[in-house]
Parts: C-alpha cells; sequence; structure tokens
C-alpha cells in the first residue's frame, strides 16, 4: 500500500534538507545578532550596573531549559522496550529544527527594524515553542514516521505561536511557565493528531507497546532531569527579581508534593500495593506543568504544594483510568499518556491561574485567563485535526501497523542486538522448562 511506503531514501532527505536551505535563507533576510540591549524597563536598570554580564544573565537558564529538551523529553518517552534509538534520535531531529522554526515564528511578532535580534531570552522562547511539538510527538510515539513528524515540526510551532502570541500579547494573560500555552495546547493538539491518525489494527495493543526493564530504567532518566531542572523551565521568562526567585520556590514545592501524592495514588489503585513505573515516570511531573501559569504569582509556598499535591493525584489516576477509556471509546492512542502528564495538569495550572488572579495574587482579568486557556485548546483541537489529515496524506508513508513501536523499520539497528533477545528469550524459555 502506498501509505505505508516506508523508505525515506529519497523523501526524507530532500524533505529534510529543503526545510534547512529555506530556514537558512529566512534566517539570512531576517536576523542579526542582538545587541544586548533589553527594552525591558526591569532589565534596563540591570544594563546600567552590570553592561557587561546582561547579555550572558540568562545563560544558566537557557541551559537548563536546553538539558530538558533533548536529555529530558527524549530518555522520558525510551520506555518503550523496541523504540530507544527513535524516542531519543528521532527527539534531537525534532528540537533541533524546531528551535530554528520557532524563533523565526515568534521573531516576527517583535521585529525590531525589521530583523529578529536574537539573544538568549529569544533562545528559551524557541526552546519553549519546540517543546509543543516533544508534547505532541509523545501522543503518536511509535506511530508516525519522521517525514510525517518533520510536518508536524513545522505545523505546530507556526499555529503554537500565533496562539502565544493572541493568549499572551492581545489577551494580556499571565501564563509564565506556559501551563496553558505549552502543556495544554501541546497535549491536546498531539491529541489531535492522534485521534485522525488512528489505527483500528492497534485497538487491542500490540507486542511492542510495552517496557522492559532497561527502558523503564532510562526513562527514569528522563524524569529526574526533567524534575531537577523544571524550576528554571517555569522562572526562566520571569520578571528579573522577586518575581523570578518566587517562580523558582513554587515550581521546587510543587513538584515535591507531586511526588508524595503520585507515590501515593500509585500504591493505592495498583495490585497489592506495589508501584507502577509508568506513574513514577510522569505523574511525578504534572506539579511541574499544573503550577506553571501561576508560577511568579504570590500563590503563598503552601499554595505551590496544594497545587502539586492534586496534579500528582489527578495525573496517577488519568495514567490509571482515563486512558484506557480514550483509547476505548474515542479511539485515541496516546502512547506516552501526554493527556495525564500534559494536559490534565496543564488545564489545572490554567484553572489555578484564573482563580490566583482572581483573587489579586498578580495583576491582570481573570476573563482574559480564561480566554487564554479556551484559546489554547481550540487552537490545538483545530489545528491538531487539520496537522494530522495533513499527516495522513499517503505520500508521506507511515509504518504499518505491525513494525509500530520498531525501530528496525527506520534505523540500523546492531544485529548482535537482535541476536541477543532471541537468546535471551531461549534461554528463559530453558530455565522455565528446567524448573518444571
Amino acid at each position: 500500500m502506498p501509505a505505508y511506503a516506508t523508505n525515506m531514501r529519497l523523501k526524507f532527505p530532500i524533505l529534510a534538507l529543503t526545510l534547512e536551505i529555506i530556514t537558512i535563507i529566512l534566517y539570512a533576510v531576517f536576523t542579526v545578532y542582538s545587541d544586548g540591549k533589553s527594552h525591558d524597563e526591569g532589565d534596563k536598570k540591570h544594563n546600567e550596573t552590570h553592561p557587561d554580564t546582561e547579555p550572558l544573565k540568562l545563560y544558566p537558564m537557557f541551559q537548563d531549559v536546553h538539558v530538558m529538551i533533548f536529555i529530558g523529553f527524549g530518555f522520558l518517552m525510551t520506555f518503550l522496550k523496541r523504540y530507544g534509538f527513535s524516542s531519543v534520535g528521532v527527539n534531537l531531529l525534532l528540537a533541533a529544527f524546531g528551535l530554528q522554526w520557532g524563533l523565526l515564528m515568534q521573531g516576527i511578532w517583535h521585529l525590531e527594524d525589521g530583523k529578529i535580534k536574537i539573544g538568549i531570552e529569544k533562545m528559551i522562547n524557541a526552546d519553549f515553542s519546540t517543546a509543543t511539538v516533544l508534547i505532541s510527538f509523545g501522543a503518536v510515539l511509535g506511530k508516525t514516521s519522521p517525514v510525517q513528524l518533520l510536518i508536524m515540526t513545522i505545523l505546530e510551532i507556526t499555529i503554537f505561536c500565533v496562539n502565544e502570541h493572541l493568549a499572551v500579547e492581545v489577551l494580556g494573560a499571565s501564563d509564565v511557565g506556559a501551563s496553558m500555552t505549552i502543556h495544554a495546547f501541546g497535549a491536546y493538539f498531539g491529541l489531535a493528531v492522534a485521534r485522525v491518525l488512528y489505527r483500528p489494527g492497534l485497538r487491542n495493543g500490540h507486542e511492542n507497546d510495552g517496557s522492559v526493564y532497561h527502558s523503564d530504567m532510562f526513562a527514569m532518566i528522563g524524569t529526574v532531569f526533567l524534575w531537577m531542572f523544571w524550576p528554571s523551565f517555569n522562572s526562566a521568562i520571569a520578571d528579573p527579581g522577586l518575581p523570578q526567585l518566587t517562580a523558582v520556590i513554587n515550581t521546587y514545592l510543587s513538584l515535591a508534593a507531586c511526588v508524595l501524592s503520585a507515590y501515593a495514588i500509585s500504591s493505592l489503585v495498583e495490585h497489592k500495593g506495589k508501584l507502577d513505573m509508568v506513574h513514577i515516570q510522569n505523574a511525578t511531573l504534572a506539579g511541574g506543568v499544573a503550577v506553571g501559569t501561576c508560577a511568579d504569582m504570590a500563590i503563598g509556598p503552601f499554595g505551590a504544594m496544594l497545587i502539586g499535591f492534586v496534579a500528582g493525584i489527578v495525573s496517577t489516576l488519568g495514567f490509571k483510568y482515563l486512558s484506557p477509556i480514550l483509547a476505548a471509546n474515542l479511539g485515541i492512542q496516546d502512547t506516552c499518556g501526554v493527556h495525564n502528564l500534559h494536559g490534565m495538569p496543564g488545564i489545572l495550572g490554567g484553572l489555578a491561574g484564573i482563580v490566583a488572579v482572581a483573587l489579586g495574587r498578580k495583576e491582570g482579568d481573570a476573563a482574559m485567563q480564561a480566554a487564554a486557556l479556551a484559546s489554547s485548546l481550540g487552537f490545538a483541537l483545530v489545528g491538531g485535526s487539520i496537522t494530522g489529515l495533513i499527516m495522513k496524506l499517503p505520500f508521506w508513508g507511515q509504518p504499518p501497523d505491525q513494525n509500530c513501536f520498531d525501530d528496525s523499520i527506520y534505523w540500523e539497528v546492531p544485529a548482535e542486538e537482535e541476536e541477543n533477545e532471541e537468546s535471551g528469550a531461549h534461554a528463559d524459555h530453558s530455565k522455565n522448562k528446567a524448573e518444571v
């Protein structure tokens, strides 16, 4: 079938090189180096007292966010037993193109003398735009080709930048840690794509859609990196000084409380009170997502902890009970459970922001906060559905059902790896016979 033409020798190199050449030309026309001067009032004072350090003052934050994008997201998705190359490798591909495209798409809203001035803050924001794609990637992990995913990247980041401009600049909503504009948007965009690309043949599962001991260990690397650096993600673009410190503290406490509730609920709902590694890898991060919108608001340490506590419960219950319902009844095959880690906690964060602004914890309009949440969900669902239809076009190619969740269809996989798995299976079989 043409829909399953998986040979990428021509289509992938042509698409990747064409996109990069077009991007380079656009950079030649529209970009220049930042002059290191900020047009923000708070930063002007910093410029005057520290003229030499100002351009790089956010570089440590940028490094933290960069680690989250490339190591955190990449390794978090390595839980699939035969899809590790794609999880980390395609993550690198999409992030590398996404940050270039995101810098352009976000920059066109903030041209200075017709140019995009590239500095550390714009690089951080470009990484943020890339995060939306990596969240959506989790929803369709194992069921799409690199060609389809490059198409998704260019379309999703373009739509994301329109929604972000509307939510933050036009509506004036506060969303410093991007619970609404990145996490909720990325999750529901990915779910819409997954719904359009629904595969009836995977309705009853797939033998490779699961983990083994070492793949779950690799995924925990991603979890720990994300957990450690999330305070930087939520505070990187906060106003310098007290708001930025508040964002760090709130995220730090929300994540800590989230871990306790996620572990507790996992033990409560699992067989014989055992912990489920899926919950621990994902739900422990939900506090970082949920506190994002009001991270820089004076919600109090207890408020941050309460948000994280609730997020851990909601996320864990989502993995246990809601994901199977979405798959069985709505045809949404969410590989990584992004609805539970990013979708519902993102909405929770948006609602917390509405309440916090309404209570006067930060200047703003609660109605505009609500409008920004609605906008993010609307753009995600409509944009994701349209993107899914474009990705479904037969000439892009996609893996057939039997080859889903398997690296070997798009990667050179070491032969000894396959031999080891076979010999391991034979050894287990022999051992079982001997024990009997």
